[in-house]
C-alpha cells in the first residue's frame, strides 16, 4: 500500500516518549499504532469521472470516529456547505490544491484525467495524523492538546494530494534521497498550493507546512519551516526540530525511511531560495520548474538530491533559456544548499554514509548548520 502521513512517525515517537501525561501518550501511541498497520493496508478503490466530463469533482466523507474507509458520504461537488467544519476544511482544500494545478500548470486533478478527490475526515479517535493512500485523503481531529485537526492547514492537503501527483508521475522511492524528494515536492506544492489560494507573492508567504496545526501552549510555528529549516518548533516535548538546511547537517538515519522528513529541509530551502531569488508568485517561473521536472519523464525512481538538482537545470533552461535569471538562480540555490558546486562532495559524502549504513543519528541531537543559525 502507499501510505504518506504528513506528521513524521520520529516526532510521534518523541512525543510518546516525552508526554507526561498518560492519557496523551495512550492516544500518541494510538496513532502511531494506526501508521503502523496503515503501511501494510489495501487502499481504497479508486473513483474516476469520465474523461469528457472533466472539471474539479469532490467527494468528502466522515469517518465518524471509526477506521473503514471511505465512510458516509458527506458533502460532494457543489454542494452546500454543512455544518461539520472539518467537511467544509477538506472539501475547500481539495479544491484549492485542484485549482492550483489547473490553473497554474494545466492539470486536471492528481492523476492529469479527472481523479475524483475523495477525502475522509473524522478518521478514527484522537487520531494525530493525515495521509494519502494511493486513492484519497483521509484526515485524522488530532490529539486535541499538541496536535488540532489536520484539515485545518491547505497546505497539508496540498502535501498529501501531491504525493499523488508524484505516484503518477516520477513515482519516486519513498527512502533515502528519493523519498526526501518525495516528501520535499509535497511540501513545495503543498505550499503553492496555500500560496495561489491565499493570493500571496513568495515575499509575503510563510513558507510553513503545517502552520496552525500545533495547539496553544506548544512552543513551535509548525511542522516544517522551507525558508529556515531546523527552526519550525522547540518545544520540551516534541523536541527540536531536526530537519537541515544544506548538506553539512545531512542526517544518516535508518528511521524513516532513511530521514525522508528530515533530510527534505535541503531541497526545501532550494525552491525557498530559487522563488526568493525570482521575486512574484512562487507558483510561476519557479513553480513551473519543478513541475516540469516533476514530469518530464527524466527522472528514474531512485533520483538523489544531484540527480534532481540536475534536472531542474534542464527545466530552467527547456522553458526559459541559457542565459536566464531563472537559470542562474536555480544553479545557485542548488550551490547554497551543497547539492551543486563546490560543495558536491558534501553530497557524495552523505551518499556513501547513508549506502554503507552508519549508525543512524538521533534527530533530537541534530544541530543546526552554519548557513540553518544564519537563517535564524
Amino acid at each position: 500500500m502507499v501510505f504518506h502521513a504528513i506528521v513524521p512517525p520520529y516526532l510521534l515517537e518523541q512525543l510518546e516518549r516525552s508526554a507526561g501525561d498518560p492519557s496523551l501518550r495512550a492516544r500518541i501511541r494510538q496513532s502511531l499504532q494506526h501508521d503502523a498497520v496503515l503501511r501494510t493496508r489495501p487502499a481504497a478503490g479508486r473513483e474516476r469521472v469520465a474523461a469528457a466530463e472533466g472539471g474539479r469533482q469532490r467527494k468528502v466523507y466522515d469517518g465518524e470516529n471509526g477506521t473503514d474507509l471511505p465512510g458516509t458520504l458527506a458533502r460532494s461537488e457543489d454542494d452546500d456547505p454543512v455544518q461539520d467544519q472539518a467537511t467544509n476544511q477538506a472539501y475547500d482544500g481539495t479544491g484549492a490544491t485542484w485549482t492550483m494545478y489547473k490553473e497554474c500548470f494545466g492539470r486536471d486533478s492528481i492523476d492529469g484525467a479527472g481523479l475524483v478527490l475523495t477525502s475522509t475526515v473524522h478518521f478514527d479517535r484522537g487520531y494525530a495524523n493525515a495521509f494519502w493512500d494511493g486513492a484519497q485523503m483521509v484526515f485524522g481531529d488530532g490529539d486535541g492538546e499538541i496536535f488540532g485537526n489536520l484539515t485545518a492547514s491547505i497546505d497539508i492537503t496540498g502535501h498529501e494530494l501531491t504525493h499523488g501527483v508524484t505516484q503518477y508521475t516520477a513515482n519516486l522511492a519513498y527512502e533515502g534521497q528519493s523519498g526526501a524528494l518525495n516528501e520535499s515536492i509535497s511540501d513545495v506544492f503543498g505550499s503553492l498550493a496555500k500560496q495561489h489560494a491565499l493570493g500571496e507573492s513568495a515575499a509575503d508567504a510563510d513558507w510553513l507546512i503545517g502552520a496552525g496545526l500545533f495547539r496553544p501552549g506548544v512552543q513551535g510555528v509548525a511542522l516544517r519551516s522551507m525558508k529556515a529549516p531546523g527552526t519550525a518548533y522547540d518545544d520540551p516535548r516534541l523536541g527540536k526540530d531536526p530537519q537541515p538546511a544544506d548538506m553539512s547537517g545531512y542526517v544518516d538515519t535508518q528511521d524513516d525511511n532513511g530521514g525522508v522528513h528530515i533530510n527534505s529541509g535541503i531541497p526545501n530551502r532550494a525552491f525557498y531560495l530559487v522563488a526568493a531569488e525570482l521575486g512574484g508568485n512562487a507558483y510561476d517561473d519557479a513553480g513551473k520548474i519543478w513541475y516540469s521536472t516533476l514530469t518530464s519523464g527524466n527522472l528514474s525512481s531512485s533520483a538523489g538530491f544531484k540527480d534532481f538538482a540536475a534536472e531542474t537545470e534542464t527545466a530552467a533552461r527547456d522553458l526559459f533559456g541559457d542565459e536566464s535569471p531563472q537559470l542562474a538562480a536555480v544553479t545557485k540555490a542548488w550551490q547554497t544548499v551543497g547539492v551543486l558546486g563546490d560543495q558536491t562532495p558534501l553530497m557524495n559524502a552523505a551518499q556513501t554514509n547513508l549506502e554503507t549504513s552508519t549508525p543512524p543519528a538521533a534527530p533530537s541531537d541534530q544541530q543546526p548548520s552554519e548557513q540553518q543559525a544564519s537563517a535564524e
